[in-house]
């Protein structure tokens, strides 16, 4: 039996498409951390170069800012599910010919960049689909829980995969991380098949862009979405980087291997579970604005403190501190967004502020990866944890539209 705690941190596990689509999507998103910790190490070991980790990141996010917004109004005009398993697929294929390359010998860099951006141009239309199709699987008092457990799904995946690709990288190599990669998106391919609840698009006679104007307006009309999305642009923006550079620490300041790689990851995904329950088990609270930006200055100070630490466990430590504090102001913010939305308008808002919350990454790991070079990791990193505590400041003390929701 469990708990009333229990129950109510766990509510939205009561609706079976949603436990369905929560544990497919976990479990690709555990052979998707396994890639992405396996490619980073893979880019670094064949090029020795910060720039070129930051490139692939951009190269993976770039898309996203391109054309999310396209893909929210798909998500309103088309069956959500449809979308989501066409890019299942697309992303599928992506990983299986990155393990070919691999097995084959692959000695460029090259090829992993183009398949990044392949792997973008899919989420970049599966992204919005997903955000939007979520809340229609639970009723709507029990959204942000929903929200909260989605976080924890991702951050479980950011817990095990590093931990899983530490292993499999020291042991077997770079190509069976990306080939369970590949495997792992049977699951969400199966939950999809499997889900009965649909969503059927009203039908429009309206241009692309004309829907994608109407969706842009509604943001303009509400002033507080205007500053959700433009704070979470900033948010990805500048904490991102930190985990596109945790190689650079693991190797050339503490002067470990792969498994030091995919602990720092994993112990920054236990904090995210963290702060991912909290928000669950907190539910529906009051003053979710001014609670997101308090966690958004512990998520800067921590950022700065991991830039400027020399010692691994210290480290440790602080990666826990981060990953609670940025899963709970991604969890309260998109709450806080999907709150404010109308259903039938879901696809394109989403849209927009997926492009704002995605598109940050490439952006910030672009200038990083610009900066890096310059001023080393620690300094460029250190100063964005500074930045990111005086935007927070910025919107709780002088624009209030946040810290007032």
């Amino acid at each position: 039996m469990l708990t009333p705690t229990l129950r109510r941190i766990f509510k939205a596990f009561q609706y079976r498409d949603f436990r369905l689509m929560w544990i497919g999507a976990c479990t690709s998103s555990i052979g998707t951390w396994m890639q992405i910790v396996a490619q980073g190490w893979l880019i670094y070991r064949l090029s020795h170069s910060a720039f070129l980790l930051a490139l692939d990141q951009f190269l993976a996010g770039i898309p996203i800012f391109l054309f999310s917004l396209i893909g929210g109004v798909v998500a309103d005009r088309i069956e959500r599910h449809k979308i989501l398993l066409v890019s299942q697929y697309i992303q599928m294929a992506s990983a299986g010919t990155l393990t070919i390359l691999v097995i084959l010998g692959l000695q460029h860099v090259w090829p992993i960049l183009c398949l990044s951006f392949v792997s973008g141009f899919a989420q970049a239309f599966g992204g919005p689909a997903y955000q939007a199709l979520i809340p229609t699987l639970v009723d709507r008092e029990d959204m942000p829980n929903a929200i909260a457990l989605n976080s924890i799904q991702f951050n479980l995946a950011v817990t095990v995969g590093p931990a899983l690709a530490g292993i499999t990288l020291a042991r077997f190599g770079e190509k069976w991380c990306f080939g369970l990669n590949a495997l792992s998106f049977l699951a969400p391919i199966i939950s999809l098949s499997m889900i009965t609840a649909r969503f059927l698009p009203q039908k429009s006679s309206e241009s692309i862009f004309g829907s994608l104007k109407q969706g842009i307006q509604f943001v303009r009309k509400q002033g507080s979405m205007e500053a959700l999305i433009v704070l979470a642009f900033c948010m990805t923006a500048l904490s991102m980087p930190m985990r596109t550079y945790i190689p650079v620490f693991v190797k050339d300041i503490f002067h470990r291997g792969p498994a030091t790689y995919g602990n720092l990851l994993s112990l920054m995904g236990v904090g995210s579970i963290c702060g991912s329950l909290a928000v669950a088990g907190i539910g529906n609270i009051r003053n979710k604005g001014r609670f997101a930006l308090t966690m958004l200055i512990l998520l800067g100070a921590g950022i700065s403190g991991f830039s400027l630490s020399k010692f691994l466990p210290v480290s440790y430590a602080i990666l826990v501190l981060v990953g609670a504090s940025m899963m709970a102001v991604f969890a309260t913010v998109t709450s806080l967004v999907q709150l404010i939305t109308t259903n039938e308008m879901r696809g394109r808002v989403m849209s927009v502020y997926n492009c704002a919350f995605r598109g940050g990454m490439p952006m910030g790991n672009l200038l990083s990866g610009w900066l890096v070079p310059m001023f080393t990791a620690p300094i460029v990193l250190a100063v964005n944890g500074l930045v990111l505590v005086l935007v927070a400041v910025y919107f709780l003390l002088v624009q209030r539209r946040v810290a007032a929701l």
